[in-house]
């Protein structure tokens, strides 16, 4: 049994419970990375990340450089003298950082690898219509998410799952497979699986506002899937009889009755907004007018008329 000494990196929610679940198990964090607090607000008042908060909260040593490369940031983490390095939901890591321990470092990703390499697999995943998904442990190298896998664990979508749904089932999951494969590489009996290039391999580049207004000229199956991909956040939108909405939740109706081009609106202004697709109408249930708050459908449309 090898004895490991640990340093955790990650900064969101979703990398909480993968660092908590090595602490219950009495496994060696020596310290954690994460990312420098932020001002946030209207008052602009510093922010801690959850990671951070955590760490704090079990007094594990935290380090926040702005500048990975730092070489003063760099003499700081040698001197942690850890075999092995954890990242779940951080940034790029510099060669310099990802291979300075023993054993290497190792990342989990919310996607089945080769599959939805990126920044925002879980989005593209569901916005592509994906029916399972899953997270991998492997061992960084060089090219952004390509390195040997060590194991994977799946998780069916359903088609109505948002983000928020398969994130939080994802986070779950993702922290029994960190604890799995920490305890593999503890015990020296581990695989590392080449990652198959021949597949026609699926990405999750960065989504950004630009990428979140709805093409309404797509199909019916299509803007559900895109809009259920960035729901809850960033979230979906649209330009509706001159208005902004975000537009967190579809529902499928049941007609192929045209109602006009794409993005032509029909509603009776009490209980149904439905909005033209490349291949029918679909049903808003769920959405947030500009400077308001989100609303069902029956409760926007009684204070508001299209």
């Amino acid at each position: 049994m090898q004895d490991l000494r640990i340093i955790y990196m990650g900064t969101p929610e979703f990398a909480v419970p993968s660092l908590q679940i090595l602490v219950e198990n009495s496994l060696n964090v020596v310290a954690v990375i994460t990312a420098p607090d932020r001002p946030k607000g209207r008052g602009r008042k510093l922010t801690t990340t959850p990671v951070k908060d955590y760490a704090v909260s079990q007094n594990i040593p935290v380090l926040q450089p702005t500048n990975l490369k730092n070489p003063e940031f760099l003499e700081e983490l040698k001197g942690y003298n850890a075999n092995l390095q954890i990242v779940v939901a951080f940034r790029m890591l510099p060669v310099a950082v990802w291979d300075m321990p023993e054993i290497g470092t190792f990342n989990l990703h919310g996607s089945l690898l080769p599959q939805y390499r990126g920044a925002a697999p879980i989005n593209w995943a569901i916005i592509n219509g994906e029916k399972e998904t899953g997270v991998t442990t492997f061992f960084l190298k060089h090219e952004i998410d390509t390195g040997n896998i060590i194991f994977q664990e799946k998780e069916p979508i359903d088609e109505n799952d948002n983000v928020g749904d398969v994130y939080e089932r994802l986070m779950r999951k993702g922290a029994q497979l960190v604890l799995r494969t920490v305890e593999a590489i503890q015990k020296g009996d581990y695989p590392q699986e080449v990652q198959d290039e021949s597949v026609d391999i699926k990405h999750a580049p960065k989504i950004f506002k630009e990428t979140c207004e709805i093409d309404w000229s797509k199909s019916a199956d299509e803007v559900h899937n895109f809009v259920r991909g960035l729901s809850p956040y960033p979230a979906a939108w649209s330009i509706l009889n001159g208005k902004k909405f975000k537009i967190y939740e579809t529902k499928k109706v049941n007609s192929e009755q045209n109602i006009g081009e794409p993005g032509t609106v029909e509603t009776d202004n009490k209980s149904y907004l439905n909005v033209m697709t490349g291949s029918g109408p679909i049903s808003i249930a769920s959405l947030q007018m500009d400077g308001k708050k989100r609303m069902d459908i029956k409760s926007f449309l009684l204070g508001n008329t299209l």
